[in-house]
Parts: structure tokens; C-alpha cells; sequence
């Protein structure tokens, strides 16, 4: 049988259950660090989640290892800011350093017993699943910001794609100006220099770039030259 050693166990970021001799054999330095406040978004994904979901507002948690997916004890929690146009590549960075000096205090706190751990409410655990390439799909019923936020989230996968004349496209977004109630969600807005798509609400995203499945990515005026965009066209339709 292997022998498991008594020292101090760190898991970051972990995506499976540790095994019974790793549970057992520590019992005053193990420690879990995840990058959220417990008990939302228990998962996989927490980070892209919480900018899909338009958050304000995430953090990390470092916490006893138990035989449950994010169930453990919380030893400490630090609250951090989710910048407007944040993506999930830039949002990480700033998470695993912050989660860094966290675990440090964790361990020095349980090893002095100057931290005690507390339960979590269970009742308040939102979940946050890995990621699929259908996560990326636009609806274009959502509003302009829900839709922006998914594409700051799904950076850089799945990213954000909708169909246009049947064929799979993946795109790059910015908020725009202007409502559009009048129209119809997914509708295709081109002045010869501007494409905007009309987003729930009548709210708008300009597009900044498009890239056709088998093509390379052009910008968005490249793309509404070649393609001729007719009166009653939409993006998502197949």
C-alpha cells in the first residue's frame, strides 16, 4: 500500500475528489484553494460562470479537503472586483496571485491555530459545470450586456458563435450605442462601414471581427463588404 506522508497538502484548482489516503493523513495542514467565494459556483468553471452571469464581484477560498466536490470547511475568504470588461484569462491572473498569499496565511493560521474553519451553507451553492462548445452558442433574444458578458467569459474557449447563411461563425463584440426595438433579435444592422446586430430589447453590439468556420478572421467591414447583407437576414438563423 502506498505510504501518504503527514506533510502539509495544498490542491488548487483540482478538478477531481482526492483519494481516502490523501483525505486522511494530514489533518492539520490540508488545505483547498478555489477561485470563488463559497458556496457559489461549486465546479469546474466558477470563473467563467461568474462573468456569464454578470457578477460584480468574485474572489477565492481556501478550505479544509473533504471527501465532497467544494464542500469542505472555509479557512479564509478574500473578495475581489470583476472589472467591466474583464475576461476570464485576465480575471485569473489577478485571482491565483491574490489566492497565492492566501494560501500562505492559511497554512501558517492552521498550523498555529489561529484559524478556525466553519462550515458552509449549503443551501446558498450555486454551480458552475465545465464548459461545453454549445455554451458559446449567441442567443440573440439575451441583452446586449448578457451577451457581452458570455464572450468576456468564454475567452478564449468556447468564445461566443452564432450561424449566418448556415454556416458557423465565430465573432468578436463591443457595446454600441442606440436601441432598436422596432427590429428583430439577431437582425444584422450594415452601413457600409458599421455592422451592429440588434441584441433582446432592441439593444445593440457592434461587431469587430468575424471569422467563418474554414476562414480566417476578417473585420467586421471586410466581412459586411463581401457578404452583400440583404433586407430581412439574420444571424442565427440556419
Amino acid at each position: 500500500m502506498r505510504r501518504v506522508s503527514r506533510a502539509a497538502v495544498a490542491s488548487m484548482a483540482y478538478g477531481q475528489i482526492l483519494p481516502p489516503p490523501c483525505l486522511e493523513a494530514p489533518r492539520q495542514a490540508q488545505a483547498h484553494r478555489d477561485v470563488s467565494v463559497r458556496p457559489k459556483y461549486r465546479g469546474s468553471a466558477p470563473i467563467q460562470w461568474a462573468i456569464a452571469n454578470g457578477e460584480t464581484k468574485t474572489g477565492v477560498t481556501t478550505m479544509r479537503i473533504d471527501a465532497g466536490m467544494d464542500t469542505g470547511e472555509i479557512a479564509l475568504q478574500e473578495e475581489l472586483a470583476i472589472g467591466e470588461r474583464e475576461t476570464t484569462p485576465e480575471l485569473s491572473a489577478r485571482l491565483s496571485a491574490a489566492g497565492a498569499l492566501l494560501m500562505e496565511k492559511t497554512f501558517r493560521g492552521l498550523a498555529d491555530g489561529s484559524i478556525k474553519t466553519r462550515p458552509q451553507d449549503h443551501s446558498l451553492a450555486t454551480a458552475a459545470p465545465m464548459l461545453k462548445k454549445e455554451d458559446g452558442w449567441i442567443v440573440w433574444k439575451r441583452t446586449a450586456a448578457e451577451i457581452f458578458n458570455r464572450q468576456r467569459a468564454f475567452t478564449p474557449w468556447p468564445g461566443i458563435h452564432t450561424k449566418f447563411r448556415g454556416q458557423n461563425c465565430h465573432l468578436q463584440l463591443e457595446a454600441a450605442e442606440g436601441m432598436r426595438p422596432e427590429m428583430e433579435a439577431g437582425t444584422p444592422i450594415w452601413d457600409g462601414k458599421e455592422l451592429r446586430v440588434v441584441c433582446g430589447g432592441g439593444s445593440l453590439l457592434r461587431v469587430l471581427h468575424v471569422k467563418v468556420e474554414g476562414r480566417k478572421q476578417v473585420s467586421a467591414q471586410e466581412f459586411g463588404n463581401g457578404a452583400r447583407i440583404a433586407p430581412g437576414e439574420r444571424f442565427g438563423e440556419v
